[in-house]
């Protein structure tokens, strides 16, 4: 596949599949994870890989703190926390299974990690270190932060909302309005509510507020379907990313796809080219000017016929692919 001009490679690429994409308080700079148990900072403007740094096992999420620290985690269970300006590292706690998800509440100053141990920690950043741990129904397969709240994905399609200033109890009980497993969680950026995605083409909008004249506006829609030689081929929403102005949408399929949607008119903005594998990961920058997007192969068809790579494209997006038709 060609690139575009608006859209180019990093280079230096992660080896294996790439588990997360996430820029930090700038477009400059861009953390991935992957399944190569590598944490890569690249610098989007100037395209070159600046620092990496491994775990003992692969890295299924990675976060920033602030512009000079990271947190990992993945499957030796291990929250790392590396520091870029001295290039060190330290194993801040451990989870009893794999850690899947890392995430940064700026509003409350903690580290959250989900976990297939069925808990949520809280990590201090200025210490590093625990601050409680909060079970959770089942398996952790998504989380994101709203404000100081914090909506949980697990197993079992179960959804639950956090109040991070007060963990004594869960704010809402939830069950996924989809049918089949959850994958993807993400908050709007007017934190009225969240997207979620499942594996089977499916991503719904949903309210926070549970008042009924609010939940009447909740649906939800089909999308990452192909129909080849009259055959509707369904494939997994892997990732969703808001784009933090306008509060539209970016959804990544396992059929190669990206679309951004405006979510609260019910439409399609614009769908790119199809990428050579599966889209594990999307995230904004700070701005909305950029889309960073993770194409690797998933394995929902177990071994590839032929080898894909992994690859991160970054793509400058025009307010006219992501802005709401008034």
């Amino acid at each position: 596949m060609a690139e575009t001009p608006n859209e180019f490679k990093l280079k230096n690429a992660p080896e294996d599949g790439i588990s997360a994409v996430k820029f930090g308080t700038t477009n400059q700079f861009l953390l991935a994870s992957s399944w190569d148990q590598t944490v890569r900072l690249y610098d989007v403007i100037s395209n070159n890989l600046r620092i990496k740094y491994s775990h003992s096992e692969p890295v299924l999420d990675c976060c920033f703190y602030d512009a000079v620290h990271s947190y990992s985690g993945g499957l030796d269970c291990t929250l790392k926390m590396f520091d870029f300006n001295t290039s060190t590292e330290q194993n801040v706690g451990q989870h009893d299974d794999p850690i899947r998800c890392v995430e940064y509440c700026p509003e409350v100053n903690v580290i959250i990690t989900g976990s297939w141990d069925s808990t949520v920690k809280l990590w201090d950043p200025r210490a590093p270190c625990a601050a409680g741990s909060f079970s959770q129904p089942d398996k952790v397969y998504t989380m994101s932060v709203c404000g100081d709240r914090l909506v949980v994905g697990t197993a079992g399609r179960r959804i639950l909302v956090w109040d991070l200033r007060n963990m004594g109890y869960v704010q809402q009980r939830r069950e996924s309005s989809l049918k089949y497993q959850t994958r993807c969680i993400r908050c709007f950026p007017n934190k009225q509510g969240y997207v979620l995605s499942s594996i089977e083409g499916r991503v719904a909008v949903e309210y926070l507020d549970p008042s009924p004249e609010v939940q009447k506006r909740k649906y939800a829609f089909k999308c990452h379907r192909i129909k080849e030689n009259g055959v509707e081929k369904i494939y997994p929403v892997n990732a969703i990313a808001f784009h933090t102005h306008h509060n539209t949408f970016a959804s990544g399929g396992s059929d190669g796809f990206v679309n951004i949607w405006d979510g609260f008119n019910k439409k399609r903005l614009c769908q790119f080219h199809r990428y050579p594998a599966g889209i594990a990961s999307l995230a904004f920058s700070p701005d909305g000017a950029v889309l960073a997007i993770a194409s690797s192969y998933m394995y929902e068809n177990d071994e590839p016929i032929e080898p894909v790579e992994d690859v991160i494209y970054i793509r400058n997006v025009s307010d006219q692919e992501t802005k709401p038709k008034s």
